[in-house]
């Protein structure tokens, strides 16, 4: 168990005596430090570039029987790049658990090209997704018919495996195309499977597969060479949506009904989207001199207390004719009136989606401080078409609001710290026409939990005003919610994980993934929705699992490692007793464990800080450790919200620095200070209105902790790096506790709050206008003089053409370090964004580590 791995005191070898301190007679050259660089790499790519993700099972009745089949992404051996992988599962439970036989789907297919030849659409969303894997990395199926869809080589493969008794690789095919540009978020009609829509230029579009025809849906986008005069798209979520509240789409096919009794066998096909208006969204004119851009890149960037995009909520409606051709009478459709009027406090659109039945769409909305959100219902009737002639509009809104029930809020949620959003949204069949009742989450407790709600509805039998200037003059009475009934489904304090939940309405059950027995493993468990008690835990202690799970909720996959043991995957079936307790029988490894002999995994500890919570942090020893000799230290830092960095699971490619740096003889340490994620909102609070102001005295309580522990650190040289949060931090070591930290490399850096998103900063430090003593002291600008004036204690690192932390950031630290008259060192990568994805800017940037580190620490 984790709790076991992390007790103290620690099980170092101590010695007597005074400790010796570790050195090197002879520093290594730059090609040395290469190698030692490139070496750590190939050990840990072969350990972790093989671990399957993104899983789906198709059952298919065979002349022998049911056969499973389990499709997934993954790399075969001796291959760099993710491909579309499958492996035939067992029906019956073995006594010795198999390693189940994983090919590749695809015949001879080339999934990627370099990514210098990515689009810069395609190169973004890899940046807002932190994909760091090459290859096939999305894809989309349909489960009866073994159809897959899935965008590779700046194009889209459509590809069918018919035949599941047969081992033979299918054959992609290109879908033909006249779009000049990528085609993004591709997904299949779930009414149609010949129907498959993408995101081309900022605009919805559609092709037929049967008959190869291609359509525009959505006419926003103009497709002008100036960005200041195209500001509207459909379908694509805006930055902040995208990489503040992981929203990565924006528009939904409406639903096939799951009983196919109620479906309807039209022709007509209906597509929510967004359409997002940036004209008021500040462009920022980024210094690219390796693009094609003629060395400047414009984007839309909504710094804090500055405007972010509008955004509206449109449905697409269109035929399919007897032929299968897409008829020409498409009918764009609104919202009688748009949700701002109904709601004046929304500014994000957080989630958006369709209730099963069809019958309703929903919204999360979210006012701009991220304190109050609402799940508002919305019938299809709400939505009227679009129209030039103003007595139709007129005519099409009274018959509206007249005949048919309004919109309405069925949950609402605030806080006092901030709202984290989450993905847990189920409803059930509505059993009646007054009532709905869903699966939810919230954190009004401290700790996100499940609870199963049921809302009152408003119906056309229920008078009430529906204009939103009857609504305003009500009061908004009807837009509030109306609960009929809460019901807690767990509580206690630990967390649920905002991620997907599974629901068998057959059974009464819900599985979810959370952190019950321990904040540093992830562990999927099952409660009952009709009578819950305490939650079942499906998957084995001692590690951290990610979970998926088959359509019938029969089977489960789980991907699960620890710090010991490098990552494993496998097939569980779920079994359910009469008395209501549940099993689980194991029916195959995906992917066993692979010993490695030369890896050497990190240390988990725990203690108990000054302000009375238990901190979680862990240590890498150095490769070479002796007993009774000090090393220099390196502080790996991110310690910024809605991350958790010690975990008991398996610390590969993330943890590739750390790996390398303990090679090279440095003990590493990693803490997880107040602000951190899993520990409850109360955990997080601490750094609201006041980021930079307490995140270091945790990391330097850690470190001086475990250095009363233990007998290996020297604190008299120790070094703070971390990137993004964790570059801000580093200079904020550095600047703070020059005493503790005697160099800081600082990747990426936020220097200044104001220069940031709108979507994030203000989450945590309200606008800038309402808090501005919290922006005054959350910026490194504010520190500048207590910078060392010794040289070659602080190296800064940036990617030129970063988009998400502008390197306007670290101009403005050189600055004000020039007029202060302070030293420092900085390395800048002309091509590379907010993450280093070049692997030869990669591996100069690790060599360079170590290089600076070795020279003056």
């Amino acid at each position: 168990m984790a709790a076991e791995l992390s007790v103290g005191p620690l099980d170092l070898a101590q010695s007597g005596g005074s400790p010796k301190e570790h050195s090197t007679d002879q520093p290594k050259t730059w090609d040395l430090l290469r190698q030692n660089v490139q070496e750590k790499r190939k050990l840990l790519v072969a350990l972790v570039s093989h671990i399957p993700t993104s899983f789906s099972f198709r059952v298919v009745d065979t002349p022998t029987g049911k056969k499973t089949r389990l499709y997934f992404l993954g790399t075969p051996q001796k291959c760099r790049e993710n491909t579309l992988m499958y492996a035939d599962l067992p029906n019956e439970v073995r006594e010795v658990i198999p390693v189940l036989n994983c090919r590749s789907l695809l015949d001879s297919f080339q999934p990627s090209l370099p990514s210098a030849q990515l689009s810069r659409e395609e190169q973004l969303m890899r940046e807002r997704k932190r994909l760091g894997i090459f290859g096939i990395t999305s894809y989309d199926m349909v489960e009866d018919q073994g159809k897959l869809v899935f965008p590779a080589c700046n194009s889209l493969f459509v590809c069918m495996d018919r035949d599941v008794t047969s081992d033979e690789p299918v054959l992609p095919l290109a879908i033909n195309t006249s779009c000049s540009r990528a085609r993004l978020d591709p997904k299949i009609c779930p009414r149609n499977s010949n129907l498959i829509s993408f995101i081309h230029s900022n605009d919805l579009w559609v092709t037929n597969l049967q008959t190869g025809q291609e359509c525009r849906l959505t006419f926003a986008h103009k497709g002008l060479s100036r960005l200041t005069d195209d500001p509207m798209s459909a379908g694509v979520p805006c930055f902040v949506v995208q990489e503040e509240f992981d929203r990565y789409t924006g528009y939904w096919w409406e639903p096939k009904p799951k009983h196919s009794d109620d479906f309807d066998q039209t022709s007509c096909y209906r597509i929510l989207y967004e359409e997002i208006d940036e004209s008021g969204v500040e462009i920022l004119n980024i210094f690219a001199p390796m693009t094609d851009t003629q060395g400047i890149d414009e984007y839309r960037y909504p710094r804090a207390g500055t405007d972010n995009a509008q955004t509206s909520l449109k449905l697409v409606e269109f035929e399919v004719g007897s032929d299968g051709q897409i008829q020409d009478s498409m009918m764009e459709k609104e919202l009688y009136e748009p949700l701002s009027t109904f709601f004046p406090w929304m500014e994000y659109l957080i989630r958006a989606g369709w209730t099963p039945d069809s019958k309703y769409v929903y919204v999360q909305i979210m006012n701009r401080q991220q304190t109050r959100l609402a799940l508002v219902l919305i019938p299809l009737e709400c939505f009227i078409p679009v129209t030039s002639d103003p007595d139709m509009e007129l005519n099409y809104y009274y018959e509206c609001t007249n005949n048919y029930p309004p919109l309405q809020v069925i949950y609402e949620d605030t806080s006092d710290v901030w709202i984290n959003v989450h993905d847990i949204l189920h409803f059930f069949p509505q059993e009646i026409p007054e009532e709905i009742s869903f699966l939810w989450s919230t954190e009004q407790t401290g700790y996100r939990h499940l609870y199963k709600v049921t809302s009152k509805l408003l119906t056309c039998d229920n008078p009430s005003p529906r204009s939103a200037m009857e609504v305003i003059e009500n009061n908004q009475g009807q837009l509030k919610a109306d609960i009929a009934e809460q019901v807690a489904l767990t509580c206690g304090q630990w967390e649920v994980q905002a991620k997907q939940i599974w629901v068998d309405e057959k059974r009464n059950l819900v599985y979810f993934l959370g952190h019950r027995h321990s904040v540093l493993e992830t562990h999927l468990y099952a409660v009952s929705y009709l009578s819950p008690k305490e939650p079942y835990r499906l998957t084995e202690l001692g590690y951290s699992h990610s979970v998926s799970f088959s359509s019938e909720l029969s089977l489960f996959v789980t991907v699960y490692s620890s710090v010991q043991q490098t990552p494993v995957s496998s097939v569980h079936r779920v079994c359910h007793r009469d008395n209501g307790q549940m099993y689980t029988e194991t029916l195959g490894i995906v992917m066993p464990s692979v010993a490695c002999p030369e890896y050497h995994p990190p240390d988990l500890f725990s203690y108990t800080s000054v302000c009375g919570r238990t901190m979680h942090g862990l240590y890498y020893k150095p490769h070479d450790f002796q007993p009774g000799v000090k090393y220099p230290t390196v502080l790996m830092v991110y310690g910024g919200p809605q991350v958790q960095q010690v975990t008991n699971s398996f610390k590969g490619l993330r943890f590739l620095r750390h790996h390398t740096l303990a090679s090279q003889g440095y003990a590493v340490v990693v803490i997880d200070g107040r602000g951190s994620s899993h520990r409850g909102l109360d955990f997080e609070a601490h750094i609201k209105k006041r980021l930079g102001t307490v995140e270091i005295e945790d990391q330097v309580e850690g470190l001086q902790w475990l250095a009363s522990q233990v007998d290996f650190i020297d604190m008299d040289r120790v070094a703070i790096h971390g990137w993004s949060y964790g570059g801000y931090l580093s200079l904020l070591g550095l600047a703070q506790r020059p005493d503790v930290f005697k160099v800081a490399i600082a990747g990426a850096p936020v220097v200044d709050w104001k220069l940031y998103d709108t979507g994030y900063t203000e989450r945590y430090l309200d606008i800038p206008k309402n808090n501005v003593t919290g922006y005054q002291k959350g910026a490194v600008l504010h520190y500048i003089p207590n910078f060392p004036d010794e040289e070659n204690r602080l190296l800064v690192v940036h990617g030129l053409i970063d988009e998400n932390v502008h390197f306007q950031h670290t101009s403005t630290l050189i600055n004000a370090l020039v007029k202060a008259c302070k030293p420092y060192s900085l390395q800048v990568y002309p091509n590379e964004r907010h993450g280093i994805r070049n692997h030869e800017a990669a591996e100069h940037y690790k060599t360079m580590i170590l290089s600076f580190l070795q020279n003056h620490l």
